[in-house]
């Protein structure tokens, strides 16, 4: 299973990290639309939280990911697979959610 920086750059050069360890990344306002995350580790570790801030998650598969107190705040998941995704604790402000409301629960 890929960790860290070498998890993170082989998302950003494939949008494919199913199962990758990614907690604690930095993927603030990335393009991340249809990528494969299912049963990815996107946790809050960093507190090194996750930081999904601004990204763009359209159509993006999240099946089973671990979300939980990872920052969504504005991030766009329109469209997204979020079936047995942990989002315990996620932040979530301005963000755009599968089916395309907005949530500001965390705001």
């Amino acid at each position: 299973m890929l960790s860290g920086e070498a998890a993170k750059r082989q998302l950003l050069e494939t949008k494919e990290c199913a199962g990758c360890d990614l907690s604690s990344s930095n993927l603030f306002s990335e393009n991340l639309s249809e990528a494969n995350l299912s049963r990815a580790n996107l946790q809050n570790a960093d507190l090194g939280r996750a930081n999904l801030q601004s990204a763009t998650l359209q159509d993006a598969n999240l099946l089973g990911a671990n979300l939980f107190g990872a920052n969504l705040f504005g991030a766009n998941l329109t469209g997204a697979n979020l079936r047995e995704t942990d989002l315990y604790g996620a932040k979530f402000c301005n963000t755009t959610m599968p089916d395309g409301s907005i949530n500001n629960d965390g705001c």
